[in-house]
């Protein structure tokens, strides 16, 4: 797909992405409405049914959604160029932060540890309310309950970095059996959009497969394995940002390339802050990375985690029509979607659970958590800081 007729210069978009990874707090449900309101309401770059298409197509692609939506609407506005300068400005704000958390924890040394405890509590009450409106969402039968039930059994029993994988691919053969009813799509208006040239297409395809293939073959003592895990992981991602949390902590964590009480705080860290939740991805490049400085890890780190997404929705763009009506496609994606709840209940009993709660006091505070983001809609951001707060005080 090309640029629709009406272009709008490059740095006017980096501008108004940039306002809104600034701004766009409370998660990827949040930032979907906030580019709504901007995109649709607002400036009428597209219609409704235009949004929605490319929300459909996000969803199909491995990654954030609103980080993919935010890239697709660039580039419907200026093509390639504009997508990139999209994806830049709403990226920056929230991983520009994540590098410099990850160097306050250089500077703080041992004074963070009560910080970081907060931090840990936190984690438990964001992964139990994330797992919980995920469950809703995507187990609202007893089929897919039971794929998610067995894909959480596959990685808690078999600790491993590939466990997560063969955990989404049995997912999505269980989707294939079952074959649910899917509900015939509304016609693409991707369909009347000019064909994206085919050389893009095809480098973006090929890159995405070699990298892919590189990435699982890398080792945990390779040179670039992080960035080889974080590429991986982008490339496997479905069902939202928090489905990071396993499959991250299953390779950089399992390799011993971050501590897991790093991570952890890292994690629960980018809940405050605005923008993508993969922004996460700079604070572990930082925190463990050998270079000098080491905001450079940070840079690559982040790259990496959002290219296959990116890579898949330039290729697949011009085909979405087609693709989307596919029996196949759907019924993969029903049993997929079901399996990464799985993949984030594991990932609650352990580590986020094991890491975080180690008493009854702890229990309390993730308890008192959990209730403010379930019960009083208290935003994640506000949670965060409050829990982080209190572990400066009573610990």
């Amino acid at each position: 797909m090309t640029a629709c007729c009406d272009r709008t210069g490059l740095f006017k978009i980096f501008f108004i992405y940039l306002r809104l990874g600034c701004l766009s707090f409370g998660g990827p449900i949040a930032h979907l409405s906030y580019f709504k309101d901007e995109f649709v309401t607002r400036r009428r770059w597209l219609d409704s049914a235009s949004y929605a298409e490319l929300l459909a197509l996000c969803q199909f692609v491995p990654g954030p959604s609103s980080s993919q939506l935010g890239y697709a609407i660039g580039w419907y506005r200026a093509g390639l160029a504009g997508a990139c300068a999209a994806w830049l400005g709403f990226t920056l704000p929230s991983a520009l932060l994540m590098i410099g958390f990850a160097y306050g924890l250089f500077a703080l040394g041992a004074f963070v540890e009560p910080l970081t405890h907060g931090l840990l509590i936190a984690a438990v009450a964001v992964v139990a309310h994330a797992t919980l409106g995920l469950g809703k969402k995507l187990c609202p039968d007893f089929p897919r309950l039971t794929i998610a039930i067995l894909a959480a059994a596959i990685v808690l029993s078999c600790p491993s970095h590939l466990s997560p994988v063969a955990a989404i691919i049995i997912g999505a053969l269980i989707g294939q059996w079952l074959k649910p009813a899917i509900e015939p799509p509304h016609p693409s208006f991707l369909a009347g959009q000019a064909s994206t040239r085919k050389t893009v297409i095809l480098a973006a395809l090929i890159l995405y497969a070699l990298l892919l293939l590189l990435s699982l073959v890398t080792t945990s003592s390779a040179p670039g394995a992080i960035y080889a895990f974080h590429y991986r992981t982008g490339a496997l991602v479905f069902g939202g940002g928090h489905v990071v949390l396993p499959l991250l902590n299953d390779s950089i964590v399992a390799a011993g390339l971050v501590s897991e009480e790093n991570f952890l705080a890292g994690y629960s860290a980018a809940q405050a802050l605005p923008g993508p939740l993969f922004a996460l991805s700079a604070f572990l490049g930082t925190v463990g990375s050998n270079s000098s400085p080491a905001a450079i890890g940070g840079i690559l780190a982040l790259v990496a985690i959002f290219l296959p997404g990116l890579l898949l929705l330039t290729g697949l763009l011009p085909f979405w029509g087609r693709i989307r009506s596919q029996q196949w496609t759907q019924s993969a994606l029903y049993g997929a979607n079901a399996a990464v709840v799985g993949l984030l209940l594991a990932a609650l009993i352990h580590p986020v659970w094991t890491h975080g709660i180690g008493s009854w006091s702890d229990l309390a505070f993730a308890s008192i958590a959990f209730l403010a983001l379930y019960r009083y809609k208290c935003p994640a951001w506000a949670v965060v800081i409050g829990s982080g707060i209190a572990g400066f005080i009573f610990y």
